[in-house]
């Protein structure tokens, strides 16, 4: 008998990520550029990261091996952690000893579809949901606004 074979692109891989990871937000939008040039700016996280994560001051690589790779973060508060990565075209997840962030896109003609994900790592999460689901609302809303901002396209009067 052959069972049948489901393909998950990268954003649906995100959404089962976040359904498998009780307390992380999750924010999707369409970006108005296509896929290579959405990806070939967000894989450079080292300069694109900080500018479009809230927290985050600082991405420094420290290896890279393949798609795998270990990186420092520093957060705008002045806090540092090591975080494991993997990054190819549509994918990026980042996981350290108590955060997870992820982003994926997935062409979608001229545009984009975009998905990212924030959370906290730690025991009773699942406790803590009804409260942190409004503020994550906000933050998602927010990290949107700054991915959609960062892949605007100029109006047609040239501004």
């Amino acid at each position: 008998m052959n069972w049948p074979i489901g393909e998950l692109d990268d954003l649906l891989r995100l959404r089962v990520l976040h359904a498998s990871l009780p307390g992380t937000l999750l924010a999707e939008t369409v970006l108005p550029r296509r896929f290579e040039e959405v990806w070939s700016a967000l894989s450079d996280v080292e300069k694109e990261f900080p500018g479009l994560v809230p927290d985050v001051a600082s991405i420094r690589v420290l290896t890279r091996d393949g798609e795998r790779m270990r990186a420092v973060v520093r957060g705008r508060s002045g806090l540092r952690a090591p975080f494991d990565m993997i990054l190819r075209p549509g994918w990026c997840l980042m996981q350290s000893r108590w955060l997870v962030f992820g982003m994926a896109a997935v062409p979608d003609g001229d545009q984009t579809r975009f998905g990212y994900l924030a959370g906290l790592r730690f025991p009773g999460k699942r406790i803590l949901r009804p409260v942190l689901a409004p503020a994550q609302r906000m933050l998602g809303r927010a990290v949107l606004r700054r991915f959609e901002a960062r892949f605007a396209r100029p109006d047609s009067s040239g501004g």
